[in-house]
Protein backbone atom coordinates (compact mmCIF):
# COMPACT_ATOMS: atom_id res chain seq x y z
CA UNK A 1 0.00 0.00 0.00
CA UNK A 2 2.37 2.82 -1.19
CA UNK A 3 1.53 6.10 -0.20
CA UNK A 4 3.73 8.96 -1.99
CA UNK A 5 1.63 11.65 -2.53
CA UNK A 6 0.67 14.12 0.50
CA UNK A 7 -3.15 14.72 0.27
CA UNK A 8 -4.47 17.17 3.23
CA UNK A 9 -6.76 15.31 5.55
CA UNK A 10 -10.73 15.39 5.03
CA UNK A 11 -12.21 18.10 7.18
CA UNK A 12 -9.22 20.53 7.89
CA UNK A 13 -10.36 24.32 7.40
CA UNK A 14 -7.73 26.17 8.77
CA UNK A 15 -3.94 26.04 9.37
CA UNK A 16 -1.60 23.55 9.14
CA UNK A 17 0.99 22.57 11.79
CA UNK A 18 3.71 21.26 9.93
CA UNK A 19 3.07 21.11 6.06
CA UNK A 20 6.99 19.92 4.56
CA UNK A 21 7.27 17.81 1.22
CA UNK A 22 10.29 15.89 -0.23
CA UNK A 23 11.67 15.86 3.66
CA UNK A 24 15.46 13.74 3.32
CA UNK A 25 17.91 12.78 5.53
CA UNK A 26 21.17 10.61 4.66
CA UNK A 27 23.81 9.28 6.87
CA UNK A 28 26.53 8.14 4.92
CA UNK A 29 25.33 6.21 1.64
CA UNK A 30 22.20 5.20 3.96
CA UNK A 31 18.69 6.67 3.29
CA UNK A 32 17.25 7.30 6.68
CA UNK A 33 14.16 9.48 5.21
CA UNK A 34 13.24 9.41 1.56
CA UNK A 35 11.43 12.35 0.41
CA UNK A 36 8.70 11.94 2.08
CA UNK A 37 5.40 14.36 2.70
CA UNK A 38 3.50 15.35 5.82
CA UNK A 39 0.46 17.71 5.95
CA UNK A 40 -0.25 17.87 10.03
CA UNK A 41 -3.20 19.92 10.91
CA UNK A 42 -3.25 22.46 13.62
CA UNK A 43 -4.79 20.66 16.84
CA UNK A 44 -4.42 17.03 15.96
CA UNK A 45 -2.87 14.33 17.30
CA UNK A 46 -0.84 12.34 14.62
CA UNK A 47 1.10 8.52 15.51
CA UNK A 48 3.88 7.48 13.74
CA UNK A 49 4.36 3.61 13.56
CA UNK A 50 7.16 1.69 12.12
CA UNK A 51 9.96 -0.67 13.19
CA UNK A 52 12.92 0.15 14.47
CA UNK A 53 15.06 1.54 12.35
CA UNK A 54 12.48 3.14 9.90
CA UNK A 55 12.94 6.59 10.58
CA UNK A 56 10.70 7.92 13.09
CA UNK A 57 13.06 9.42 15.04
CA UNK A 58 14.60 10.90 12.23
CA UNK A 59 11.85 12.45 10.85
CA UNK A 60 10.55 13.87 14.12
CA UNK A 61 14.06 15.41 14.86
CA UNK A 62 14.22 17.21 11.59
CA UNK A 63 10.75 18.74 11.58
CA UNK A 64 11.68 20.15 15.09
CA UNK A 65 15.14 21.64 14.10
CA UNK A 66 17.38 18.87 16.25
CA UNK A 67 18.59 17.51 12.84
CA UNK A 68 19.23 19.47 9.40
CA UNK A 69 17.33 18.19 6.61
CA UNK A 70 19.41 17.08 2.88
CA UNK A 71 16.78 18.04 1.25
CA UNK A 72 12.63 18.90 1.45
CA UNK A 73 10.55 21.92 1.33
CA UNK A 74 7.83 23.47 3.67
CA UNK A 75 6.94 24.84 6.81
CA UNK A 76 6.69 24.09 10.47
CA UNK A 77 4.29 26.32 12.56
CA UNK A 78 4.24 28.51 9.69
CA UNK A 79 8.08 29.11 9.70
CA UNK A 80 10.29 27.59 6.89
CA UNK A 81 11.27 24.60 8.55
CA UNK A 82 15.18 24.93 6.97
CA UNK A 83 16.29 28.57 7.83
CA UNK A 84 14.10 29.16 11.07
CA UNK A 85 14.89 26.16 13.18
CA UNK A 86 15.63 28.06 16.19
CA UNK A 87 12.14 29.94 15.89
CA UNK A 88 10.60 26.45 15.50
CA UNK A 89 12.29 24.86 19.03
CA UNK A 90 11.16 27.83 20.93
CA UNK A 91 7.60 26.63 20.11
CA UNK A 92 8.39 22.80 19.82
CA UNK A 93 8.07 20.75 23.40
CA UNK A 94 10.27 17.63 22.10
CA UNK A 95 10.04 14.48 24.47
CA UNK A 96 13.05 11.83 24.52
CA UNK A 97 12.61 8.17 24.46
CA UNK A 98 15.15 8.28 27.75
CA UNK A 99 14.45 10.17 30.66
CA UNK A 100 16.47 13.18 30.86
CA UNK A 101 16.23 15.33 33.97
CA UNK A 102 18.32 15.89 36.70
CA UNK A 103 17.40 12.89 38.88
CA UNK A 104 19.25 14.46 42.55
CA UNK A 105 16.88 16.89 42.17
CA UNK A 106 13.14 17.47 43.41
CA UNK A 107 10.43 17.60 40.86
CA UNK A 108 10.17 21.22 41.46
CA UNK A 109 13.40 22.17 41.03
CA UNK A 110 13.92 20.14 37.73
CA UNK A 111 11.04 22.29 36.32
CA UNK A 112 11.94 25.47 38.02
CA UNK A 113 15.50 25.08 36.26
CA UNK A 114 13.79 24.09 32.74
CA UNK A 115 11.60 27.94 33.32
CA UNK A 116 14.77 29.72 33.94
CA UNK A 117 16.59 28.27 30.95
CA UNK A 118 13.62 29.57 28.73
CA UNK A 119 13.74 32.90 30.95
CA UNK A 120 10.03 32.48 31.61
CA UNK A 121 8.42 35.24 33.21
CA UNK A 122 6.81 34.73 36.38
CA UNK A 123 9.00 31.53 36.83
CA UNK A 124 7.62 30.44 40.70
CA UNK A 125 3.88 31.18 39.79
CA UNK A 126 4.37 29.37 36.45
CA UNK A 127 6.17 26.00 37.92
CA UNK A 128 3.33 26.28 40.80
CA UNK A 129 0.60 26.30 37.73
CA UNK A 130 2.47 23.05 36.00
CA UNK A 131 2.72 20.93 39.35
CA UNK A 132 -0.80 21.77 39.59
CA UNK A 133 -1.94 20.93 36.30
CA UNK A 134 -0.17 17.53 36.00
CA UNK A 135 -1.28 16.16 39.32
CA UNK A 136 2.41 16.50 40.84
CA UNK A 137 1.73 19.15 43.55
CA UNK A 138 2.02 16.26 46.08
CA UNK A 139 5.23 15.15 45.06
CA UNK A 140 6.90 18.39 44.34
CA UNK A 141 9.69 17.66 46.90
CA UNK A 142 10.68 14.22 45.42
CA UNK A 143 13.73 13.68 43.59
CA UNK A 144 13.74 12.69 40.36
CA UNK A 145 15.43 9.85 40.87
CA UNK A 146 13.36 8.11 43.22
CA UNK A 147 10.17 8.58 40.83
CA UNK A 148 8.75 5.03 39.27
CA UNK A 149 8.41 5.32 35.58
CA UNK A 150 4.40 7.03 35.15
CA UNK A 151 5.94 9.78 37.43
CA UNK A 152 9.02 10.65 35.63
CA UNK A 153 7.23 10.58 32.35
CA UNK A 154 4.49 12.74 34.19
CA UNK A 155 7.71 15.22 34.93
CA UNK A 156 9.16 15.18 31.45
CA UNK A 157 5.41 15.84 30.11
CA UNK A 158 5.32 18.87 32.25
CA UNK A 159 8.79 20.05 31.07
CA UNK A 160 8.12 20.34 27.99
CA UNK A 161 4.62 21.83 28.27
CA UNK A 162 6.49 24.76 30.32
CA UNK A 163 6.96 27.24 27.81
CA UNK A 164 3.56 26.47 26.29
CA UNK A 165 4.62 25.13 22.56
CA UNK A 166 2.43 25.04 19.93
CA UNK A 167 4.00 21.53 18.84
CA UNK A 168 4.92 18.40 20.73
CA UNK A 169 6.95 15.94 19.71
CA UNK A 170 6.89 12.95 21.73
CA UNK A 171 8.74 9.90 21.00
CA UNK A 172 7.91 6.52 22.27
CA UNK A 173 7.21 8.52 25.43
CA UNK A 174 5.23 5.48 27.25
CA UNK A 175 7.99 2.94 26.56
CA UNK A 176 8.58 0.71 30.20
CA UNK A 177 5.64 2.63 32.38
CA UNK A 178 2.68 0.74 33.26
CA UNK A 179 -0.56 0.67 31.26
CA UNK A 180 -2.75 2.94 33.67
CA UNK A 181 0.49 5.57 33.87
CA UNK A 182 -0.10 5.76 29.75
CA UNK A 183 -3.86 6.05 30.03
CA UNK A 184 -3.41 9.20 32.28
CA UNK A 185 -0.53 10.25 30.42
CA UNK A 186 -2.94 10.05 27.24
CA UNK A 187 -5.82 11.86 28.85
CA UNK A 188 -2.87 14.62 29.21
CA UNK A 189 -2.05 14.43 25.64
CA UNK A 190 -5.57 14.69 24.39
CA UNK A 191 -6.86 17.74 26.95
CA UNK A 192 -3.71 19.39 25.45
CA UNK A 193 -5.05 18.80 22.04
CA UNK A 194 -8.31 20.61 23.33
CA UNK A 195 -6.33 23.54 23.44
CA UNK A 196 -4.88 23.23 19.88
CA UNK A 197 -1.59 22.21 20.37
CA UNK A 198 -0.39 19.73 18.01
CA UNK A 199 1.24 16.66 18.60
CA UNK A 200 3.07 14.01 16.87
CA UNK A 201 3.80 10.64 18.91
CA UNK A 202 6.14 7.93 17.72
CA UNK A 203 4.77 4.46 18.93
CA UNK A 204 5.30 0.85 19.08
CA UNK A 205 1.71 0.37 20.92
CA UNK A 206 -1.21 -0.35 18.77
CA UNK A 207 -3.69 1.05 21.41
CA UNK A 208 -2.28 3.80 21.51
CA UNK A 209 -1.99 4.53 17.78
CA UNK A 210 -6.06 3.63 17.68
CA UNK A 211 -6.00 6.88 20.20
CA UNK A 212 -4.44 9.48 17.42
CA UNK A 213 -6.61 11.67 14.69
CA UNK A 214 -4.59 9.81 11.79
CA UNK A 215 -1.63 7.32 11.53
CA UNK A 216 1.51 7.71 9.25
CA UNK A 217 3.22 3.96 9.19
CA UNK A 218 7.13 4.22 7.89
CA UNK A 219 9.04 1.41 6.96
CA UNK A 220 12.71 1.71 5.65
CA UNK A 221 12.20 5.70 5.63
CA UNK A 222 9.35 5.68 3.26
CA UNK A 223 5.60 6.53 4.19
CA UNK A 224 3.64 3.08 3.16
CA UNK A 225 0.28 4.24 4.82
CA UNK A 226 -1.51 6.87 6.21
CA UNK A 227 -5.12 7.88 7.32
CA UNK A 228 -7.68 7.26 10.10
CA UNK A 229 -7.16 3.29 11.55
CA UNK A 230 -10.63 2.34 9.62
CA UNK A 231 -9.02 4.11 6.32
CA UNK A 232 -5.77 2.45 7.08
CA UNK A 233 -7.31 -1.19 7.78
CA UNK A 234 -9.85 -0.67 4.77
CA UNK A 235 -6.82 0.29 2.05
CA UNK A 236 -5.02 -2.91 3.28
CA UNK A 237 -7.13 -5.20 1.51
CA UNK A 238 -6.39 -7.93 4.22
CA UNK A 239 -8.65 -10.84 5.07
CA UNK A 240 -8.54 -12.09 8.32
CA UNK A 241 -10.11 -15.17 9.84
CA UNK A 242 -9.92 -16.26 13.42
CA UNK A 243 -9.78 -19.63 15.18
CA UNK A 244 -10.23 -20.29 18.71
CA UNK A 245 -10.48 -23.54 21.05
CA UNK A 246 -8.55 -26.76 22.04
CA UNK A 247 -6.26 -27.03 18.92
CA UNK A 248 -6.26 -23.81 17.93
CA UNK A 249 -2.01 -23.18 19.03
CA UNK A 250 -1.14 -26.91 17.16
CA UNK A 251 -2.81 -25.13 13.94
CA UNK A 252 -0.83 -22.85 13.58
CA UNK A 253 2.03 -24.24 12.22
CA UNK A 254 0.32 -26.37 10.12
CA UNK A 255 -1.26 -23.44 8.29
CA UNK A 256 2.26 -21.19 8.08
CA UNK A 257 3.36 -21.54 4.46
CA UNK A 258 -0.03 -22.86 2.76
CA UNK A 259 -0.50 -20.81 -0.37
CA UNK A 260 -3.07 -17.90 0.10
CA UNK A 261 -1.88 -17.51 3.64
CA UNK A 262 0.14 -14.37 4.28
CA UNK A 263 0.48 -14.45 8.73
CA UNK A 264 -0.35 -16.46 10.95
CA UNK A 265 -0.02 -15.07 14.43
CA UNK A 266 -1.54 -15.34 18.18
CA UNK A 267 -3.71 -12.78 19.84
CA UNK A 268 -4.37 -13.85 23.05
CA UNK A 269 -6.42 -16.80 22.75
CA UNK A 270 -7.24 -16.12 19.53
CA UNK A 271 -5.07 -17.64 15.81
CA UNK A 272 -5.14 -14.87 13.59
CA UNK A 273 -5.02 -16.31 10.11
CA UNK A 274 -4.52 -13.28 7.41
CA UNK A 275 -4.35 -13.11 3.65
CA UNK A 276 -5.45 -10.86 0.31
CA UNK A 277 -7.18 -13.96 -1.43
CA UNK A 278 -10.43 -15.48 -0.23
CA UNK A 279 -10.48 -18.96 -2.04
CA UNK A 280 -7.47 -20.04 -0.81
CA UNK A 281 -7.72 -18.72 2.79
CA UNK A 282 -11.03 -20.65 2.70
CA UNK A 283 -8.99 -23.65 1.09
CA UNK A 284 -6.21 -23.63 3.92
CA UNK A 285 -9.23 -23.07 6.36
CA UNK A 286 -11.83 -25.71 5.24
CA UNK A 287 -10.12 -29.05 6.94
CA UNK A 288 -10.38 -27.88 10.15
CA UNK A 289 -14.30 -26.64 10.30
CA UNK A 290 -15.53 -29.69 11.18
CA UNK A 291 -14.00 -30.07 14.06
CA UNK A 292 -16.08 -29.73 16.68
CA UNK A 293 -12.82 -28.40 18.94
CA UNK A 294 -12.40 -25.08 16.61
CA UNK A 295 -14.79 -22.40 15.85
CA UNK A 296 -13.40 -20.61 12.91
CA UNK A 297 -14.78 -16.90 12.18
CA UNK A 298 -13.88 -14.04 9.64
CA UNK A 299 -13.41 -10.89 11.00
CA UNK A 300 -12.30 -7.07 10.88
CA UNK A 301 -8.29 -6.85 10.55
CA UNK A 302 -6.83 -5.07 13.35
CA UNK A 303 -4.16 -2.46 13.71
CA UNK A 304 -1.63 -5.06 14.73
CA UNK A 305 -3.17 -7.26 11.54
CA UNK A 306 -2.25 -4.91 9.09
CA UNK A 307 0.90 -3.43 10.84
CA UNK A 308 2.58 -6.80 10.64
CA UNK A 309 1.38 -7.28 7.11
CA UNK A 310 2.99 -3.41 5.68
CA UNK A 311 6.00 -4.13 7.90
CA UNK A 312 6.33 -7.80 6.13
CA UNK A 313 5.76 -6.53 3.02
CA UNK A 314 8.15 -3.20 2.93
CA UNK A 315 11.21 -4.88 4.78
CA UNK A 316 11.47 -2.85 7.71
CA UNK A 317 14.21 -2.45 9.66
CA UNK A 318 15.54 -3.50 12.82
CA UNK A 319 18.20 -0.83 13.98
Amino acid sequence: MSDSASPRPAGTDGAMAIDVRGLTKRFGKKVAVNGIDIAVPQGQVWGFLGPNGSGKTTTIRMLCGLLNADAGEGTCLGLDFRTQSESIKRETGYMTQKFSFWEDLSIRENLDFVASVYSLPKRRQLVDQTLEKLGLEHRRHQLAGELSGGWKQRLALAACTLHSPRLLLLDEPTAGVDPKARRDFWNEIHTLSADGITVLVSTHYMDEAERCDRIVFISVGNIVARGTVPEIIAASGLITFTVEGEGARALAERLRGLPGIEFVAFFGALLHVSGYDRALLEKALAPYRGDPKLKISETTPSLEDVFIQLQQNNGGGNA
